[in-house]
């Protein structure tokens, strides 16, 4: 099975499945000499854990990550980083009724019909749970952005109809961790959670929007053509299971607008050069040009919902299925240190690419 890395320098490595031992990961390319922070690694798991919260799933994973390699004397060596998260809170027969049955909208049709074998405990390889290895790897990566005074942020910016009408810039962005659902607008936030409640006790599930922001960005960053900063971003957010849409800067915003409203204009502040508008969200052609980076990705309502659907099973037979288990109404509160983690991936790999480091 290929696909199960990214990254070309700072590449990370992951392996596991939901219901299995263990998830866990490599990470190859990390310069020698970076402090980790096991106490940040292990806060950043926390942020993505399940069990955390009423509008999570209720799934109790202690995501305790243990460092195999790569490590010594609390800082990296240079050599590969090995790391595994048991699973401990298993519950393979909550999907015994999915062995020859095919949820809609979910993975287990194209997986058996690529590999003509699947593992059907909580969709295996194909699960969320494949996630934490990757929160892992981006908690180091964010580790080695710092040094360059690179920050990133996310939250839900949206939860079905209800959005947050506000720059990044008019919020505090300390303030995303205050609520559970993660959106530093309190008042906008209470609506969201209302909402999602509302929708688990119907048996449903709901979609919504993650904003990212990438401050303190050098310029210069991304390479000419397939490597453009812009087209790794989405190709790493995309990667995130039921992401299903990709917008940087005012992409879909600036549809209305014409050129000459949507051109970015050139200043000099203090020697540097700057925009005034930063519709492009920091990055042009496919390369930064130092504001602070914005995208935001779209995220479906979860495909396992507890409310009966029609679907087929492995004979092509219409059968009736319902969700059992342990299950998000809604996966943006936890898909935010996701995308975190996946754009510190990104831009960890583009920064090591372009010799910025500090050594």
């Amino acid at each position: 099975m290929a696909g199960n890395s990214i990254g070309q320098i700072f590449r990370l490595t992951t392996f596991g499945e939901s219901h299995g031992p263990a998830l866990g990961g490599v990470i190859d390319g990390c310069p020698a000499g970076l402090e980790i922070d096991k106490n940040f690694i292990q806060n950043e798991l926390a942020r993505r854990r399940p069990g955390q919260s009423k509008i999570t799933t209720q799934r109790q994973e202690d995501d305790e990550v243990g460092f195999l390699s790569g490590i010594f004397e609390g800082k990296t060596t240079g050599a590969p980083i090995g790391f595994t998260i048991p699973n401990k809170d298993q519950k393979p027969k909550d999907y015994d009724h999915l062995k020859d049955v095919f949820r809609p909208s979910h993975g287990d049709y194209t997986y058996q019909v690529k590999y003509g074998h699947r593992d059907y405990r909580g969709g295996g390889r194909y699960s969320a749970r494949e996630t934490v290895s990757r929160v892992v790897g981006g908690a180091i990566a964010k580790l080695l952005i710092a040094q360059e005074k690179i920050k990133i942020y996310g939250y839900v910016a949206q939860v079905g109809n209800i959005k947050i009408d506000k720059c990044h810039k008019d919020m505090d962005l300390s303030k995303i961790d205050d609520t559970e659902i993660r959106c530093p607008d309190m008042e906008v936030a209470e609506q969201m959670i209302a909402r999602i409640e509302e929708v688990r006790k119907e048996g449903d599930t709901i979609g919504g929007v993650v904003t990212g922001i990438i401050t303190g960005m050098p310029a210069g960053l991304g390479e000419p053509v397939f490597d453009k900063l812009n087209a790794d971003l989405a190709k790493a957010m995309m990667s995130i299971p039921a992401a299903k849409g990709f917008d940087c800067g005012w992409g879909y915003e600036g549809l209305g607008m014409l050129g000459s409203e949507f051109n970015d204009s050139f200043y000099n502040e203090q020697g540097d050069i700057r925009t005034k508008t930063n519709y492009s969200g920091g990055i042009q052609a496919g390369i930064s040009n130092g504001e602070d980076i914005y995208f935001q990705v779209i995220f479906k309502p979860v495909s396992t919902i507890m409310k009966k659907q029609m679907t087929v099973n492995s004979k092509g037979e219409e059968v009736e299925v319902a969700g059992r288990g342990r299950h998000d109404p809604c996966v943006l509160p936890r898909a935010v240190p996701i995308v975190e983690a996946m754009a510190a991936l990104v831009v960890a790999d583009h920064l090591i690419r372009n010799k910025q480091l500090i050594k």
